[in-house]
């Protein structure tokens, strides 16, 4: 399997925190993780960008039901425990995949090679809505500036 991650042994909240360490590095306040049936799938953050003179929120998911449908393809013959032990590895692999992509994100924004808006603008987020930037194109509700021919 090609899956990065897919084996991770690093537990989804170690994951979680060296996310939550690297956006403090880049000025990122108010993070908040959220949760259903009590395990985490997502963080919500707030930058100051200078540039646009205004506080952004971002929301960050993790989709662990989608890691798991592919790592349960996998299975040839389940024994007991085997969707339990594989649910709990796809939240570990979804958290650690997240986790890096996030560190390369900021380790560009660090080194001056971008900002963070425009490392995380699909994932700018309408608090009011619960929609981020990404779910309002998809859903028809933003258009992308396109130009055609």
């Amino acid at each position: 399997m090609n899956l990065k991650n897919y084996t991770s042994e690093v537990p989804a909240s170690k994951s979680m925190g060296l996310i939550t360490e690297m956006l403090v590095e880049i000025g990122a306040s108010n993070i908040n993780m959220q949760y259903k049936d009590k395990v985490c799938v997502g963080i919500t953050f707030l930058i100051f960008d200078s540039k646009v003179n205004q506080t952004i929120p971002f929301h960050l998911k993790v989709r662990s039901e989608e890691c798991f449908n592919i790592l349960w393809k996998q299975i040839k013959k389940p024994i007991e425990g085997t969707r339990e032990r594989l649910i709990e590895q796809a939240n570990r692999t979804s958290w650690k995949i997240l986790s890096d992509w996030v560190q390369i994100q900021c380790s560009m924004i660090m080194l001056g090679q971008a900002e963070p808006l425009q490392m995380f603008l699909p994932f700018v987020y309408d608090v009011k809505n619960d929609e981020t930037f990404y779910d309002k194109v998809v859903n028809g509700k933003a258009q992308l500036m396109l130009t055609t021919g």
